[in-house]
């Protein structure tokens, strides 16, 4: 069975489950886009980047934020609740020393709210499969090549648990405003496919 028949044939089994909530009065007509729509809405990379310019810049704020994401993210008006319970975040930082990079093998679990859409690679099988046995090998084809005694560590979402890294801040920033600073972050190095 090939990849798009199983995925037409889920997205057929979701529509009619769809319609039998909406025929019982338990969803309006398009409740569920509208949902997807107002939370597709606020989600964007400038989230994760403004948290990381704030972690940056306030050394406080970047302890409570690898400590207890959920929380301190809400400092900056910013929520995991996507849906009927919050999304547990993990911030890891990276460091001289240790590089992350955030997977979901199983699916494409990741924090849309924080980092907006993913991205097509992220979801691709290659990606999730490969990152996993060879980082090194998938961050150097992104262009991001580490030194050998860097270690890398490769984080696995879920369902339950969603993952963003914290970019080591550019040499050279000390005289930027948070907003400059968060002019420089990237989707990808939220992520760890990148340097910022």
């Amino acid at each position: 069975m090939s990849g798009d028949h199983s995925s037409a044939a889920i997205a057929e089994r979701v529509r009619h489950v769809e319609a039998l909530l909406e025929e019982r009065g338990l969803l309006d007509d398009g409740e569920i886009d509208r949902r997807i729509d107002e939370f597709l809405a606020g989600g964007s990379p400038a989230n994760g980047a403004r948290i990381t310019a704030h972690a940056w810049v306030d050394a406080d704020f970047r302890e409570r934020l690898l400590a207890d994401a959920n929380a301190a993210i809400r400092e900056l008006g910013l929520s995991m609740a996507g849906g009927l319970q919050e999304q547990r975040l993990k911030v890891v930082a990276n460091t001289a020393s240790e590089h992350h990079v955030v997977v979901c093998t199983l699916c494409s679990c990741y924090p849309i709210a924080l980092l907006g859409p993913s991205p097509a690679w992220y979801k691709s099988e290659a990606y999730r499969s490969r990152v996993v046995r060879d980082p090194r090998g998938v961050l150097r084809e992104f262009g991001l090549e580490l030194p050998a005694d860097t270690r890398i560590t490769v984080w696995d979402a879920s369902a339950e648990s969603r993952y963003m890294v914290v970019p080591r801040r550019p040499e050279g920033t000390e005289g930027m405003s948070e907003a400059e600073l968060a002019g420089l972050v990237t989707r990808k190095g939220l992520i760890g496919t990148a340097a910022v």
